[in-house]
């Protein structure tokens, strides 16, 4: 039976994505906004396709720990492919910094530069990657849409405790703004290395944020605590 549910998954999952992708390829020659809509109804088709199919509710809390009238970053955990469309739904707009290989998939690819994703190359030490930091901080100066990274800089095990990656820090200390922590527990419903559960609840905690101005190493000891301390409670 679980063979079937995630199967059904599969199929569901890619074939939203693709016809979404395809129905969205007018809004390439559109104002960015149009793009952006794709993105979030997207987000949510995700979510009802994950109920249909697994029977796995995904519930959001700590909306209202969302800054209003203040810019910020998000900081948030990664387990799983979900989390890059689910999080899109409680966000405005959110802009990912993501693989460069992304942006060289047809269709896809170009609706990611569409919406102004930031691009990095992991494997290499580049006059861009160095930069990047330069297109974080002009992309902040320029839009109130947050910028998300994943300080795991990959898809982890759930129950993973691994030290967040020091890029993080700079981030914080030079966007100078609010940092957004988001624990939360795909990886118990869709895991990196893993078959897919069913009759899950698929919970996003979007913490208390973070306030500018703090020691970036005491910065990224209270972030990695309490969003660790979070998915504990969660899994």
């Amino acid at each position: 039976m679980q063979f079937i549910k995630s199967l059904i998954f599969y199929l569901l999952f890619y074939f939203v994505v693709i016809v979404v992708l395809i129905i969205a390829i007018p809004t390439l020659i559109m104002p960015k906004k149009f793009t952006l809509l794709f993105g979030k109804f997207l987000a949510n088709l995700i979510i009802l396709v994950l109920k249909v199919t697994l029977n796995v509710k995904v519930f959001f809390h700590g909306i209202e720990n969302l800054k209003k009238t203040e810019k910020f970053f998000v900081a948030s955990a990664h387990q799983s492919l979900l989390e890059t469309f689910i999080l899109q739904s409680p966000l405005d707009f959110p802009i990912f910094i993501l693989k460069k290989e992304l942006l060289k998939i047809p269709i896809f690819g170009w609706q990611l530069k569409k919406i102004g994703s930031i691009s990095i190359d992991r494997n290499k030490i580049t006059k861009d990657n160095l930069g990047f930091s330069d297109q974080i901080k002009k992309h902040t100066n320029n839009s109130n849409r947050p910028i998300i990274i994943f300080p795991q800089a990959t898809r982890v095990d759930v129950l993973d405790r691994s030290p967040f990656k020091k890029g993080v820090k700079r981030i914080y200390e030079e966007l100078n703004i609010y940092c957004q922590p988001v624990a939360l527990n795909s990886g118990s419903v869709w895991p990196k290395n893993g078959k897919l559960k069913s009759n899950k609840i698929l919970t996003v905690s979007i913490l208390d944020p973070i306030s500018p101005g703090m020691n970036s190493d005491e910065f990224i000891n209270v972030l990695e605590k309490n969003i660790y301390n979070e998915i504990d409670k969660l899994v």
